[in-house]
């Protein structure tokens, strides 16, 4: 267990999509394997993740997905001679084998779902954030909150200059409105969704959203319409975090990291 209160770890990464604006590199690599500063993006999320003490996480793929699991295999561990630990226990949704591509994000979550816990942290494997820290505490407050979603938020990079969400002083997810081009200096900010979070089960299942269990069907279907929904119900918790971060998405900001 990774905290006092008996809250097990788990987590789902993110690895389905097929990098379209990273081609040529995507072509023959899967974007979460290019390496940056020598790792392969995914590889730093499971390091934070077993120093963490996450006990499993599930790699959704699609896109040459088969290369992810030969390269990380059924179990990660950090490889130091003196850890004694099982290591993080993997386990794979291959949604390009059974659907023949990626479902999306919240498709893809709800295929995987009947593999993760009441309550699992999530992130996208194609973001470097290498001081992001999956903290047990937070784990542990989000699990004893009524929220269905918590939601770490970034100040807006140069590609996403209007953010995604607001953030209230309550520490509350905001579903504000797009802002105009010539909206007034002191309109309400807006963060970037840094695509680490934590979700409860109950986000993916009935009520809230609307795909069977399983997802046997490989729906594609988004996230940010179920958080935006969850946000006017006051049911999304967030926290801006400061830590240098950064969404691989281009061979620029890839040359810039490795630069």
């Amino acid at each position: 267990m990774s905290v006092s209160q008996g809250v097990p770890a788990q987590a789902l990464l993110l690895a389905a999509g097929r990098g379209e604006r990273m081609r040529p590199l995507t072509d023959t690599c899967p974007k979460p394997l290019l390496q940056v500063q020598g790792k392969p993006l995914l590889q730093w999320h499971l390091e934070a993740l077993a120093h963490a003490g996450c006990e499993s996480a599930v790699i959704n793929t699609a896109w040459l997905g088969e290369q992810i699991e030969a390269r990380f295999g059924d179990c990660f561990d950090l490889g130091a001679p003196d850890d004694a630990s099982p290591g993080l226990a993997l386990r794979y949704s291959h949604e390009g084998r059974d659907f023949g591509a990626a479902l999306e994000t919240a498709g893809g979550i709800v295929r995987a779902l009947p593999h993760l816990a009441e309550v699992f942290w999530a992130a996208a494997g194609d973001v470097f954030t290498p001081a992001f820290v999956f903290d047990p505490a937070a784990l542990a407050a989000f699990s004893a909150s009524n929220h269905l979603a918590h939601l770490w938020l970034v100040p807006n990079p140069a590609h996403n200059p209007s953010g995604d969400f607001g953030l209230s002083a309550e520490g509350l997810a905001l579903n504000l409105p797009k802002p105009a081009l010539s909206a007034a200096a002191d309109a309400p900010a807006r963060y970037t969704f840094s695509t680490i979070a934590l979700y409860r089960r109950a986000f993916f299942e009935a009520t809230w959203c609307g795909i069977p269990a399983g997802n046997l069907a490989g729906i594609k279907a988004p996230l940010a319409p179920l958080l935006r929904a969850a946000m006017d119900a006051g049911r999304v918790s967030a926290t801006l975090y400061t830590g240098p971060w950064a969404d691989v998405g281009t061979p620029e900001r890839l040359a810039e990291l490795n630069g």
